[in-house]
């Protein structure tokens, strides 16, 4: 049975091309998303960029035949423009002429008016709980949802092999097809893993036997980086031995890493560690440039009413990165902050020389970064769009980080299952070029309070 999807205005600013993922049914664009649209039309960033695309789209359209009485598309649905039902009654507690309810009045009136079943199209929480208040089913825009947050793929597992074969671990590897590994009940069975993927490998006649491995072909072999020091600093547990070994791979190799995991799982500060260690302390000659990038969730994408140039107005985002690096470049931590003003010259020397460089996310769109070590601080922030155009900027000999939290989302319409990070995550698992690891819980380092908070809260 053909459905009538009613579409908000926030489906098409996430994501500009929803107006072809409805199949053979009809969508349906009220009047007051077109006028949305224009306010957005000269936005800065993704937002305005966006809705430049769905307007061009909508104009591609219009050249075919007339959107208010519906133009078919190439998958057997249609799309029109809906400017009828202004005057449909809704309940006196949902009374005004905002743009939520416009959208409900043209629902209800369709409802009423049609055969076909209706449906609103809504990233918008509360717009979708007031349609279902007047009888409206309301979905959230499904088509770039992954699985969820535990459910998603972690880089990691634990694998048991037998006793004979795990001696020779270090020197041959071990098949894949030769470890099993239990489940929740402990029964066991061969494991599906994906190229890339981390291991912990275990003894069967002996658990405190373990070994660190990563999948490749086939083989788990052992790491090639665990006895690597980026910048002076030792891994401390199994994820951070996994962190560094796709930190440290060069760019041709490992061009993509992706870490997920909690705040103070050293995720930002490893990264940069492995940075400063390539360009600084044992110049490779892989990298020009440090480049740091963090979405703008908390100014809506829109910095240019901040004051000074573009470094003054991201600096507030940058504030972590800095944090970071005033630990990376005084390892002690009795000196650190004993000369509050030599550290910070130190900090600034390295951003005066352009070892680190940071950028506000919205700029980097239509580049090609080459030679470059790229971090994505943030990155559940982003949004599958956005993390698509900063993939795709990779040039020759780039490497591209992308960090951040699932359940740590400030940007409006985003959730575990919906931002560019475990959206990237789960689309790019099994790729020879891409890497990844979760951090767990247990795996935080930050400080004791940091630890007891992730174990009590």
């Amino acid at each position: 049975m053909v459905k009538i999807y009613v579409v908000d205005t926030n489906v098409l600013l996430q994501a500009p091309y929803a107006l072809e993922s409805f199949e053979d049914n009809q969508v349906l664009i009220p009047m007051i998303v077109l006028e949305e649209l224009d306010h957005f039309k000269k936005s800065d960033g993704e937002i305005g960029a966006n809705a430049r695309r769905v307007i061009r789209y909508l104009e591609q359209l219009r050249r075919k035949g007339d959107l208010i009485k519906g133009i078919a598309l190439a998958n057997g649905g249609s799309i029109r423009v809906e400017k009828n039902f202004i005057g449909v009654k809704l309940p006196e507690d949902l009374s005004g002429d905002t743009a939520d309810n416009r959208i409900l009045r043209v629902c209800r009136g369709l409802a009423e008016s049609c055969k076909e079943q209706v449906i609103l199209v809504t990233k918008d929480l509360l717009l979708r709980i007031k349609a279902q208040l007047i009888g409206i089913c309301a979905e959230d825009f499904t088509t770039d949802q992954v699985l969820e947050h535990e459910n998603q793929y972690s880089g990691r597992c634990t694998l048991y092999v037998p006793e004979e074969l795990f001696k020779d671990f270090k020197r041959k590897g071990v098949p894949v097809e030769q470890t099993y590994m239990l489940d929740r009940n402990g029964e066991s069975h061969v494991p599906q893993l994906e190229e890339n993927q981390f291991v912990i490998l275990r003894a069967d006649q002996s658990e405190k036997k373990t070994q660190l491995g990563r999948v490749t072909d086939g083989m788990i072999r052992k790491l090639e980086y665990r006895k690597s020091t980026p910048y002076g600093i030792s891994p401390r547990n199994a994820g951070q031995y996994f962190l560094q070994e796709a930190l440290m791979q060069p760019a041709d190799t490992a061009p993509l890493v992706i870490v997920k995991g909690m705040a103070g799982t050293s995720k930002t500060f490893y990264s940069l560690a492995v940075g400063l260690e390539k360009l600084l302390n044992h110049p490779t000659g892989e990298y020009r440039r440090i480049l740091i990038c963090r979405p703008n969730a908390q100014f809506d994408d829109d910095i240019g009413f901040l004051p000074g140039d573009e470094q003054e107005k991201i600096s507030p985002l940058m504030r972590p990165v800095i944090d970071n690096l005033e630990q990376l470049i005084d390892s002690s931590e009795e000196e650190r902050y004993q000369d509050e003003e030599e550290l910070r010259d130190k900090v600034d020397e390295i951003f005066s020389r352009g070892i680190i460089q940071t950028e506000a996310l919205n700029y980097i769109r239509g580049r090609s970064i080459v030679k470059t070590y790229l971090i994505i601080d943030e990155a559940q922030n982003t949004t599958p769009d956005q993390i698509k155009g900063i993939i795709t900027r990779a040039g020759k000999d780039t490497k591209i980080i992308l960090l951040g939290d699932p359940n740590q989302i400030d940007r409006p319409f985003l959730d575990e299952r919906t931002n560019g990070l475990s959206y990237a995550s789960e689309h790019m698992k099994g790729s020879p070029l891409c890497w990844q690891i979760t951090m767990s819980a247990g795996e935080c380092e930050r400080s004791a309070l940091a630890m007891e908070a992730v174990r009590r809260l």
